[in-house]
């Protein structure tokens, strides 16, 4: 744990939404691979709280077909789930041909927040560790490419989004008492941590770390780093010729009167010293 906090350098904002742009623009492209190549990849998102895997995957998924890239975030496990086979859950959850998974956490879950706060005994912990290489394993083995992420975040850098989340009404939902209680129990997930990768950094799957201190520059890495270990072809998507409307119908459209329109809000909206301030909206029309 460092003792002083470093003040993070951003990367150059303009810089980084062109490069963004450019990086998403080849993701579109993987994905049309994907979906005629018929592959199936899974990308999995673990690292502390606050480490960045969420905007990470946003920006993974922004202009992604959703039909064909699904993000898995599954909640506390329910009492029939905890009578599984613990690998059980995520099974139904990974991808057919032509789908990209994103998993906002996984079963490494079981190495983590549950090993720390004692969510699991220590013969399930010990289980995991010897069943997870195998599991993956079999995924990779039937043809699944899986690529593991870890979003590492000093601790200082990790308190200070808390304190923003703490303070934004829009983003408070995020902080739960695990993830605060993650501040004192900073070691105890860095020795889980370090006994996870021994276990399961394994060469079919390995572990790939993303230094995330700065968000716009960990997206980007993480972002070409999955552009370049995936092995897709760029193409063009068919040319598509949008036809003319046909000019000439009996069609008559009902009055716009009889419709109920929703109150015009945008209009009611107007600035004052640079903050938006909301006039009396208009009332609806009588029905």
């Amino acid at each position: 744990m460092s003792n002083k906090p470093v003040k993070v350098k951003r990367m150059n904002k303009a810089l980084y939404e062109a490069e963004l742009r450019r990086l998403q623009t080849d993701l579109v492209s993987m994905q049309q691979w994907v979906k005629e190549s018929g592959a199936r990849i899974v990308v999995i998102f673990e690292g502390r709280d606050a480490a960045g895997k969420g905007s990470a995957i946003k920006r993974v998924t922004e202009y992604l077909n959703p039909r064909s890239a699904r993000i898995v975030a599954l909640p506390v496990p329910t009492e029939r789930e905890r009578g599984q086979w613990y690998f059980q859950r995520y099974v139904e959850h990974l991808p057919s041909t032509g789908e990209i998974v994103l998993m906002d956490r996984s079963w490494y879950n079981r190495a983590g927040v549950e090993r720390v706060m004692g969510y699991c005994t220590p013969d399930e912990y010990r289980r995991f560790l010897h069943q997870a290489p195998l599991f993956e394993r079999m995924l990779v083995e039937d043809g699944i490419l899986l690529v593991k992420y870890w979003f590492s975040v000093s601790d200082h850098e990790q308190e200070a989004r808390f304190r923003s989340r703490q303070n934004d009404p829009m983003r408070r939902w995020k902080l739960s008492e695990t993830d605060l209680l993650s501040i004192t129990k900073w070691v105890d997930y860095s020795k889980a941590k370090d006994e996870m990768f021994v276990h399961t950094d394994i060469p079919e799957a390995p572990w790939w770390v993303v230094e995330s201190d700065d968000k716009r520059a960990a997206r980007l890495n993480m972002i070409s780093h999955l552009l370049s270990i995936v092995p897709y072809e760029h193409s063009e998507p068919a040319a598509v010729k949008i036809p003319h409307r046909p000019t000439g119908s009996d069609y008559e459209r009902p009055p716009r009167e009889l419709n109920r329109p929703v109150p015009d809000y945008a209009a009611a909206l107007a600035v004052v010293d640079g903050k938006p301030k909301l006039n009396p909206p208009p009332k609806p029309p009588k029905a």
